[in-house]
């Protein structure tokens, strides 16, 4: 499966080449030359950080991150895929998303995805929307959760209640509480580590001194068998793979996570999802300004592992 973002650098045999070449050849899979040619057009392809135009040529070592998204002529069709709405209104809904299922659409993930599902949803509204214009109904996306991660997600429904989420997520004006089953014994702290991409493995993200974004995660254990705690996780930014990342850099990753777990614990316990759930949202609507507060039932898998723990009471 292709990620949304991608990123390599450049072999001693295609220096001298043109980039959008280059794209093509390397990553056939995820579009051709035309469609990568649109992304560097869009700023969507960086060269060693910078976004470049697409007859530039690259030197061996340069490093290039593509991120993918959709051409104004690739339309998402929508689709009759089931979703658990918690909370829904003109401006917005609160979903809580099943693991397994992808947010937002990318090479090799067109269909299936959250999107799709919203669009199915919401296309009554936007062939004869009631109180606003055709254009100002648009539902998307305003954050996202990992493929494999369970829980609370926000979608607006109009561009205006879109554009107010967004800013209220990069003012930190959204509380998002976690779930988390970790391996080890933990207690409480804070982890304030920057997080950036892995310096070798370009795919993956890692505590990076040089270069990482500032990320702050706060955690405390609610129960533990002494192996294994559940642990309440709250996140004041939102990097990629944070919670993942920064439990994996306390020496405690997230049981069954596939990418930065414990291959042996994920076979005892024939996981191969993290135990990872976006459990709690606390926000003022983005137009109303009612105060909205919303939990995610645990899933039964979590649920499982939690068993293992005893009846101690757990109090979340």
């Amino acid at each position: 499966m292709q990620e949304e973002i991608d990123s390599f650098f450049i072999a001693e045999d295609e220096a001298g080449e043109r980039l959008d070449k280059i794209l093509a050849s390397r990553l056939s899979t995820a579009g051709s030359r035309t469609y990568f040619q649109y992304l560097i057009s869009e700023h969507k392809v960086l060269l060693n950080g910078v976004p470049v135009k697409k007859r530039i040529k690259p030197k061996s070592g340069d490093e290039i991150e593509i991120e993918y998204v959709l051409t104004p002529e690739l339309t998402l069709s929508p689709e009759n895929i089931p979703l658990k709405i918690l909370f829904e209104d003109d401006a917005l809904l609160v979903v809580d998303k099943p693991a397994g299922m992808v947010v937002h659409p990318a090479p090799g993930n067109w269909t299936g995805t959250f999107v799709n599902a919203l669009l199915f949803h919401c296309q009554g509204l936007l062939a004869n929307p009631s109180s606003s214009s055709s254009q100002e109904w648009r539902p998307g996306i305003v954050h996202r959760l990992d493929k494999d991660t369970s829980g609370l997600l926000i979608a607006a429904k109009t561009s205006r209640a879109q554009q107010r989420l967004m800013d209220m997520f990069a003012e930190r004006k959204i509380y998002k509480e976690y779930l988390a089953i970790c391996i080890g014994n933990l207690n409480e702290g804070v982890i304030d580590a920057p997080i950036g991409r892995h310096p070798i493995q370009r795919k993956l993200m890692a505590v990076v001194e040089e270069g990482g974004r500032n990320a702050l995660t706060e955690y405390r254990a609610l129960a533990s068998n002494g192996k294994l705690s559940l642990v309440r996780v709250v996140i004041a930014t939102g990097r990629t793979h944070q919670i993942r990342v920064h439990m994996k850099y306390r020496g405690a990753p997230v049981l069954g996570d596939p990418v930065y777990g414990n291959p042996s614990w994920n076979a005892k316990y024939r996981l191969n999802r993290q135990m990872l759930h976006a459990y709690r949202l606390r926000f003022d609507h983005p137009l109303t300004g009612e105060s909205l507060a919303f939990e995610a039932e645990i899933p039964e898998d979590m649920r499982q592992v939690i068993k293992d723990f005893g009846d101690k009471g757990i109090n979340i």
